[in-house]
């Protein structure tokens, strides 16, 4: 088993943002590993978010119309988040472009089980990405 499966069955948990304008619902294990990220911008916003296939993750009905865009730098992470409320409860990172990353505090209480905290050296982001297993998160098990 890869090492970021951290249990074959997988649950759907649910999440969001503040207002509750964004709603989505992710297929992921009940234990899950998070990323506990030193770059600028997930410093600044204290995310730490664990990472899913995206064809794990959906949006619910009517959430795209709350959301926007931030992008610096190479522009492959889309920092997604709520127009209202300003939460990023998810987006897509630099480290896995095909896939999503969950912020561990916007999902709803109740089907986490265990949360394995990580660092991820953003700061140095391409010596980080070299020897860290990361982009491994957004892969299903089969791949």
């Amino acid at each position: 088993m890869a090492d970021h499966a951290m249990g074959s069955v997988e649950v759907v948990h649910s999440g969001g943002c503040h207002c509750q304008r964004v709603r989505w619902r992710v297929e992921a294990p009940p234990s899950v590993v998070a990323w506990i990220c030193n770059c600028s911008d997930c410093s600044m916003r204290g995310n730490t978010h664990f990472v899913v296939p995206a064809a794990k993750f959906r949006l619910d009905p009517g959430a795209e119309e709350s959301l926007t865009t931030y992008t610096f730098g190479t522009h492959t992470a889309k920092h997604t988040f709520c127009k209202v409320c300003g939460i990023t409860s998810f987006y897509t990172p630099r480290s896995n472009p095909d896939g999503v990353a969950v912020t561990v505090a916007c999902v709803d209480p109740g089907t986490l089980a265990h949360v394995e905290y990580r660092r991820a050296d953003g700061r140095n982001w391409e010596e980080f990405f070299a020897r860290s297993n990361i982009s491994q998160f957004s892969k299903t098990v089969a791949e």
